[in-house]
Formats: C-alpha cells, sequence, structure tokens
C-alpha cells in the first residue's frame, strides 16, 4: 500500500506571505483562504463515478453515445445550478464502410485489422465500437510494392534517397511516433506513394516498454491506433467550412474542395498484422534507429512485399454536441475565463478524454459548492465539453468560429486539459501566462508526494532541478488549436501523464478497467487536476489586473531566434532581434507600472476595465491577418503547429520552417512581418504601461 499525501495543506502551511500575480499584497490572505475552500471541495468518488458512466460505452461524434454523454454532462452542470445548453453544429465525420489489407505476394496474408475482446476487460466486448480506420483517408483501391519508411518524418524520405528507394507508386509502411499520423499520411502522399499504412511497434508502446494489458499498460499484440488523419497543421475543423462555422444550412464545399482531406487510402495496422508484412520484405536493412522490436530483420524494400489496401467511407456530415455552461461574473460579467476538455472518444476513452473531463466536472462542481456559501465570482466563468476532437478538433474549433468576435473581446484565457493519468504536471501554453501557471504550481501539491507541482512538473529542462519553470509552446494536439492560434488568446494546457499512458491509446483498452488497474486507480490526480484548475480559475476571476507577464515572453522568443538563426541558409534577422529589444524594455517597464500601481488600484477601479481590456488583446497583435504562408487559417506568427510534426510547435514558423524545407528565399521574405508584430506587441505593452503610470 502506497502512502497518500493530502493535496491540502494545512492551515499552519498555507502559503499566505506568497504574492499572487495580479492581487494586492492585502488582498493575498482573503484569496488564499478562498482558494484553500475551492480545494476541499473536489472528491475521488465524484471523479470514479463520472468516468465510470461516461466511458461506460462507446461514444465517439457523430453517434448517438456522444448525444448521451453531452446530456448527462448538461443534467450534472444544471442540477449544481449553473446555466448549461447544448450548441449543436455539424462536421464531415466519416465513417468506414470498407476496410481491406492484404498481402498479395510472394506469400498471401490478410490482415484482422480488428482487436479481440478480453475476459479481463468487460468493454472490450461493447456493441457500437469504432472499427480500426484512420478518419480522412481516401478512399480507394490500390497494390502496389511495400516499402517501410521508419516514422515517415522528412529526414526518413532524405534517407530513403540515400539508400536509393523510391516510394512513387508504391505503398509505404509507417510506424507511429515522432510526428502527427496526418503528417506521415501526407508525406507519403507528397513523395508519391499510392497508400500508407501506419502500424504500431512494440519499440513505442507495445512489449518493449513492459508489461502489456492486462497484466500491464502497454498495447497487446492486436491492438493498432485509430485516429485522424485529417491534415491538421494546414487547417482543423471541419474541412468542408474553413474558417466558418458548420452549422445546419450552412454552406459547405465540396469533398474534392477540402484541402486537409487525404488523397490516398490510409489504415492503421497493429504489430501483429504488421510482422507478416516486414517478414517479406527485402532491399537495404535499415539504419539501427529505424528499426523496431519485432523479430525480424527490418528491410526498406520495395517488395518483393505486394500489398492491397482497398477503403470507402460513409462521407457525411453529422451533428456535434458542445456542451457549455455559466457561472455569470458578479462586478465584470464580460470579462470570461474558460476552462475546456472533449468529451467524445474514439471507442470508450476512459483517458482519452474521459479522465480530463471528469476533472473539469468536479471543477465546476466545486465553483457550484462555493456560490453556495454567498461567494460570486468577480469575473464570469465558462466551463465546455466540447465534441468532435478526435476527428480533427471539430466542436471547439466550430464554437471559435461562430464565437470570434465576443471571445477576442472577452476571453481573458482559455484553458484545456485532455488526458489525465496520474504522475507528472506537464503544461504548455502561452508565454504571457507562465509567470502566473508557476505560482500556481507553487501553491499546489502533488496527492501523493506531497510536493509542491512546481518541483514535480514536466519543464523544458527535464532533469535540471535547478532550472526555471518553463512552459513549452502548444502545436496542435488538442483544443486550445482555434484559440491560440486562429483567434489569439492566450490558452494553457494541462494534465498529469505517467509512463504507460499512451500504451492502449485510441484502441477499445483504453477503458474503465485499464485505467484503474493501471493509472490513477484511486482518482487523486483527477482531484489533483481540478484543485489545480480551480486556483487558476480563481485567481484569474478575482486578480485586479489579468495576471499576464512579459518577461518570459521575451527570453523566449530570443531564444527561439538564436536556434532559428543557426539553421543553415538564415536570412539577416537583426531585424527581428531589434524589435525584441523593444519588446524587452517594453516588458520591464510595464512590470514597473504594475508594482507601482498595484495598491492604487483599488482607488480607481473604474479605469481598470480598459487597462484589461487592452491587456487581452495584447497576443492578438502578433496574428498575421492573412494567415501563415501557404496555410491561411493559422495566424500566430510567433508559434504554430509545424506542418510536418504536427502535435508539437514550431516556433517562428514563417522564418524557420522554409529554412528546414531548403528555402532561404522564402524564409527571408517573412522576416520584416515578424519583426513589425514584434514591434506592435511592444508598442501595445508601453501604451498598457503609460495607463498604469498614471495611476
Amino acid at each position: 500500500m502506497r502512502t497518500v499525501v493530502s493535496f491540502l495543506l494545512p492551515a499552519a502551511l498555507l502559503p499566505a506571505g506568497q504574492p499572487i500575480r495580479g492581487f494586492h499584497a492585502a488582498d493575498v490572505e482573503a484569496q488564499h483562504a478562498t482558494e484553500s475552500r475551492l480545494r476541499a471541495y473536489p472528491e475521488p468518488p465524484r471523479a470514479r463515478a463520472y468516468l465510470r458512466r461516461m466511458a461506460g460505452e462507446p461514444h465517439h461524434a457523430g453517434s448517438p453515445g456522444s448525444k448521451a454523454v453531452a446530456e448527462y454532462a448538461l443534467s450534472l452542470f444544471r442540477q449544481w445550478g449553473l446555466e448549461a445548453r447544448i450548441e449543436e453544429f455539424e462536421a464531415l465525420l466519416p465513417f468506414p464502410t470498407v476496410r481491406l489489407v492484404e498481402l498479395t505476394a510472394p506469400v498471401r496474408f490478410k490482415a484482422r485489422l480488428a482487436e479481440p475482446v478480453m475476459a479481463e476487460d468487460p468493454d472490450s466486448g461493447d456493441r457500437n465500437q469504432l472499427p480500426l480506420y484512420n478518419a480522412y483517408s481516401a478512399s480507394g483501391d490500390v497494390t502496389g510494392p511495400l516499402v517501410y519508411v521508419n516514422y515517415g518524418i522528412p529526414s526518413d524520405y532524405v534517407q530513403l534517397k540515400k539508400m536509393g528507394v523510391d516510394v512513387k507508386g508504391k505503398i509505404v509502411l509507417a510506424r507511429y511516433g515522432q510526428s502527427w499520423r496526418g503528417t506521415k499520411a501526407k508525406l507519403a502522399q507528397e513523395n508519391g506513394a499510392i497508400g500508407c499504412l501506419i502500424y504500431s511497434d512494440p519499440r513505442e508502446d507495445g512489449y518493449f516498454q513492459g508489461d502489456v494489458f492486462p497484466k500491464g499498460p502497454f498495447r497487446p499484440a492486436l491492438s493498432a491506433q485509430r485516429g485522424s488523419v485529417l491534415d491538421m497543421p494546414v487547417a482543423v475543423g471541419d474541412p468542408l467550412s474553413p474558417g466558418w462555422a458548420s452549422e445546419k444550412g450552412s454552406r459547405r464545399l465540396s469533398l474534392d474542395q477540402a484541402a486537409t482531406v487525404m488523397r490516398i487510402p490510409v489504415l492503421p495496422l497493429s504489430h501483429a498484422d504488421a510482422l507478416p508484412l516486414l517478414e517479406q520484405l527485402n532491399g537495404p536493412v535499415v539504419p539501427v534507429e529505424w528499426r523496431g522490436a519485432l523479430p525480424v530483420t527490418y528491410h526498406a524494400g520495395p517488395g518483393p512485399a505486394i500489398v492491397r489496401i482497398k477503403t470507402d467511407f460513409d462521407w457525411s456530415s453529422r451533428p456535434l454536441y458542445n456542451v457549455v455552461a455559466r457561472i455569470p461574473g458578479k462586478s465584470l460579467p464580460d470579462e470570461w475565463i474558460l476552462y475546456g476538455n472533449h468529451h467524445d472518444a474514439w471507442v470508450n476513452g476512459a483517458a482519452d478524454p474521459v479522465s480530463g473531463a471528469a476533472a473539469l466536472l468536479e471543477t465546476a462542481r466545486s465553483f457550484a459548492e462555493l456560490r453556495k456559501t454567498g461567494w460570486q465570482p468577480s469575473r464570469t466563468l465558462l466551463f465546455a465539453l466540447w465534441d468532435g476532437e478526435e476527428f480533427g478538433l471539430m466542436g471547439s474549433t466550430e464554437w471559435v468560429e461562430k464565437h470570434k468576435e465576443d471571445l477576442q473581446s472577452k476571453l481573458i484565457a482559455y484553458l484545456n486539459s485532455d488526458t489525465n493519468t496520474g504522475g507528472a504536471l506537464g503544461a504548455s501554453g502561452s508565454p504571457l501566462l507562465n509567470e502566473f501557471l508557476r505560482e500556481v504550481a507553487r501553491d499546489c501539491l502533488d496527492p501523493v508526494t506531497g510536493k509542491p507541482l512546481l518541483d514535480t512538473a514536466r519543464r523544458r529542462d527535464a532533469g535540471q532541478s535547478a532550472a526555471p519553470f518553463e512552459i513549452g509552446p502548444l502545436g496542435a494536439g488538442s483544443d486550445y488549436v482555434a484559440f491560440q492560434h486562429h483567434a489569439g488568446i492566450p490558452s494553457l494546457n494541462l494534465g498529469f501523464s505517467k509512463p504507460g499512458a499512451s500504451g492502449t491509446y485510441h484502441s477499445i483498452y483504453d477503458s474503465v478497467a485499464w485505467f484503474e488497474k493501471t493509472m490513477d486507480k484511486d482518482y487523486l490526480y483527477s482531484r489533483a487536476l481540478a484543485q489545480t484548475f480551480a486556483t487558476a480559475i480563481l485567481r484569474m476571476s478575482e486578480s485586479r489586473i489579468h495576471p499576464y507577464s512579459f518577461r518570459y515572453f521575451e527570453t523566449a522568443v530570443r531564444r527561439w531566434l538564436e536556434e532559428t538563426g543557426k539553421l543553415s541558409g538564415a536570412p539577416d534577422l537583426r531585424s527581428v532581434a531589434s524589435a525584441l529589444n523593444e519588446v524587452k524594455s517594453a516588458g520591464e517597464r510595464f512590470e514597473k507600472a504594475y508594482e507601482t500601481a498595484l495598491p492604487r488600484m483599488a482607488a480607481s477601479p473604474s479605469r481598470l476595465p480598459a487597462i484589461n481590456a487592452r491587456l487581452r488583446a495584447v497576443e492578438r497583435t502578433l496574428l498575421a491577418p492573412g494567415g501563415l504562408p501557404g496555410r491561411t487559417w493559422y495566424k500566430h506568427q510567433v508559434y504554430s503547429p509545424g506542418l510536418y510534426t504536427g502535435y508539437s510547435a514550431k516556433t517562428l514558423p514563417a522564418i524557420r520552417e522554409p529554412l528546414e524545407s531548403g528555402s532561404p528565399e522564402e524564409s527571408a521574405r517573412n522576416v520584416k512581418p515578424l519583426a513589425d508584430a514584434l514591434r506592435r506587441f511592444a508598442g501595445e505593452v508601453n501604451e498598457i504601461s503609460r495607463g498604469l503610470e498614471s495611476f
């Protein structure tokens, strides 16, 4: 039995003396006391009940199960006394009708493309499971020689050419890892392949890592990873309505106009189905770093293995059910804080997404309980459970596209969670929120170690205990994308994660049985995440001035600029460095003005809304009105999803990515727009400082 340390600090250890961003020293003690009361409300048994109910049946987007989960969440919000409603949208959600992978020569083998029922996991036999497939694959029937392409990332295709291997007219076999699965399909397509298979090698998430389910958390031999191959680094949301909300009766592109849908057939494989294909490959033996953990010599091909892929889909637009709950602000109702997590899953989704959704529900209930004591938030609190995230961030994106004007005017920050399995706290987000989150992590404890989350959080400088707390930039992994990268709203993504957390990712075994046996079985980290978000939301709600800070922004961007300047063919970046000097000076001025004005704000509260409104607009100065080159839906010039990484971010993307793809002239053309954006940013921060200096 392990010793459990309460997340709550004893009264004598409350961090009453610790400053809080946005609060005057005279207000800190009362704020800490309210936070302590709020953190007492989340309860592990309640999180367990939500997870068992929501993950008890398959509930993929566009299904009756997804609607049922949305209605369950709606009933909870209303039961707790919150204003809540379902906002319905639509999106193209293709379901498979034909799936075939077969080896036709030199021997015959037909892939099973199915995960077996396990006696140890009752939900593995549930009805209405989506089968193994990749959404937004093309329909097609292709046959060709097989080529193994390692992870299927750009450097792998460079290596193949050095080895004399051409994938044009071939079917490629890539393993999961190192990039977004849609990028693997896109690169196969761009290199002339006629089809793409993506398999789960046991080196990444199977027996090489540890015991497989049901003994341990890792992927069994016949398990595979469903998932979307939408070209998310180009745009997210409904591929038939890029840039506008998809609702009943709204205009749609035709399928052949959809830029983010693949043009070749794509299917996922288990490693048990991939092994017979790899066994029939000849050609060069691949480099050591390309070799997985299967009992075979890894050859690149092509052939003699000949493979056939056949796919077809029901290409229908289907309903999405977003659940949005509201606690109106008492004194500043038009300033909002929004916390979201998706509710749809590929199958049962105990970890992804219900572990995060359960924490969100407990956060909302905790605020509802605090309201019963007579407390009311100063600002409006919003809680959202999004639909269609797994297909390509559908529900959140359509919602942002519909409400963009209001959100850009009113939303202080978007806070996001997704999976939450226990272990170390992972955090990424806008640099403007780095100092804010550092203080939250300082004042919340890990439920097992009893240490502040600040001491146990995963950091950019992993392994360096003395390293400062630094959140990384956001890519394209969850529902923050439309908020941060399209609308320019500062966002954070938080969750606890432990080894093995992705072991049954997007499979039928991401189930209640798997979660409670191998992950957060006591639901301590469900409570911990709820307490962490509750603390963050309460501080944003009650701070006199929005808790942004500009010091880390300048530090981070300067580091990214130095990295970019070291790339081959890098253009003259002195204008960007000069603009960053202006940002640094503006940030230093803001800190001085903030410290001086903070004790005087109470005497002139009517002047704060205008200053806070300007603060909410600062990050939007970094947006390019016409979007990034080649992908106009993405607007942010400082960070975006990588075109060929997807999940992970690319910083200074319009300069860095052309260099990485061998286009220095294009990189040079994009220097001035970035420098101009940084100067606008500095200018706006100076204007805010001028307002603070007048207090």
